[in-house]
C-alpha cells in the first residue's frame, strides 16, 4: 500500500474492506502497482473512488457491486495492445477486474505505465 495515504483515503479503503474483503484486496494490489511507478504519486478520494495523480490525474479505482473498475480519463489515447480497455466515450476508458488473476491477465501494469507516461507529457 502507498505509504503516504491521507486519513480520508485510509477511511475509504477501510470501508471497502469491511463491505467486501475480496474487492479490498484487489484495490490494494492495483495500488501497489501504481506505487511502483513513482513513490511521489498522490491519491485522493473523489467521484466516489480513488484518483491517482502526478501533475494531473492519470487513473482512478472505483469499487462496484461485483467488480473493481480501473479507469483512465485519457484512455482513448492509450495503445490497447492487450484489448482490455472498455468504453466508447470520447476519452474515457476502463478495465473491469473481478479477481486477482485479472490483474495479470489484463496486463494492468502495462496500462498503468502508459497512462502514467501520458500524464507526464506537457
Amino acid at each position: 500500500m502507498m505509504s503516504h495515504l491521507t486519513d480520508r483515503v485510509g477511511a475509504f479503503l477501510e470501508d471497502i474492506r469491511l463491505i467486501d474483503p475480496v474487492r479490498h484486496q484487489l484495490i490494494e494490489a492495483i495500488m501497489q502497482q501504481i506505487a511502483q511507478l513513482d513513490p511521489a504519486i498522490t491519491s485522493e478520494v473523489k467521484y466516489g473512488g480513488l484518483l491517482f495523480s502526478k501533475g494531473h490525474a492519470f487513473c482512478g479505482i472505483f469499487s462496484y457491486g461485483q467488480h473493481v473498475s480501473l479507469e483512465f480519463g485519457e484512455g482513448a489515447q492509450l495503445t490497447d495492445t492487450h484489448l482490455a480497455l472498455e468504453g466508447g466515450g470520447k476519452q474515457r476508458r476502463h478495465i473491469k477486474l473481478r479477481s486477482q488473476a485479472d490483474i495479470a491477465k489484463k496486463q494492468i501494469s502495462s496500462y498503468l505505465r502508459l497512462a502514467y507516461q501520458l500524464a507526464l507529457q506537457p
